[in-house]
């Protein structure tokens, strides 16, 4: 059996995100990367069924080389080997037509990812590989069990779950509960020098075909300060809440 696991280099949760003067761009200064968190709940998952199935893992990333740090962690995690599409990701259509030709080019059983990167939460790049390889596709799973040619997929809908078998090769995008958050896999010192030697292999995109351009970017606006009112002054509460909040 052979598994695809997609991941995305993200900024870590504790990064402050800024954008450059002009607002065209996403400012990288200063930023830690990491494994999107989705994603390592996708490759946990592969990893667990290398073990149980003797599956092959093998980790894919669309994005230059300084992705490349972020890709040995997922081979120290326990990924057998990686390719890096040597491309900076522009739109989600060119992100997935870039991963739907690694996968139909290597034969997978199985394209493992998360629903989407933390980031951009765009959240449409699992379902475009689907189209694009006419393969069944799962989004949100939230278990994941394989019995030879098929697998069976747990995933949260408004109010209970639903479970769903499919033929494999599919796709399946997971979130958290994938597998239980003591299960992600912490690299050790023995996986993290094996990492080193495990092959990563670079190829050049297919196409440079983008639907979509990011216009601008803008942040959050500050909030605004807090003014504490005496618990014991209700009219003054009451006069803040009508005249400057507008709530009542």
């Amino acid at each position: 059996m052979k598994i695809l696991v997609c991941i995305s280099s993200v900024p870590d949760t504790t990064s402050k995100i800024n954008f450059t003067a002009d607002k065209s761009a996403f400012d990288k200064n200063g930023i830690q990367w990491v494994i999107n968190p989705l994603d390592e709940f996708a490759l946990t998952k592969a990893v667990n069924l290398q073990a149980s199935q003797g599956a092959t893992v093998t980790v894919l990333n669309v994005g230059g080389a300084e992705n490349e740090a972020v890709i040995r962690k997922a081979l120290a995690m326990g990924a057998n080997d990686a390719v890096r599409v040597n491309v900076e990701p522009k739109d989600s259509f060119s992100t997935a037509k870039e991963i739907a030709a690694v996968a139909q080019n290597g034969g997978y059983d199985l394209i493992l990812c998360g629903k989407e990167s933390i980031d951009y939460n765009g959240g449409a790049v699992p379902g475009m590989v689907a189209q694009l390889l006419n393969q069944p596709f799962v989004n949100a799973s939230v278990g994941l069990e394989i019995n030879g040619s098929e697998a069976t997929a747990v995933r949260e809908i408004e109010g209970g779950k639903e479970t769903i078998s499919v033929k494999l090769p599919a796709v399946i995008a997971g979130q958290k509960g994938l597998v239980d958050e003591k299960e992600l896999i912490i690299p050790n010192m023995r996986g993290i020098m094996t990492a080193r030697t495990k092959p990563l292999n670079v190829i050049e995109p297919t196409s440079s075909e983008v639907k979509v351009q990011s216009v601008s970017f803008d942040a959050v606006p500050p909030r605004a300060a807090v003014k504490m009112v005496s618990a014991d002054n209700l009219d003054e509460l009451v006069r803040l809440l009508h005249e400057e909040a507008k709530v009542i």
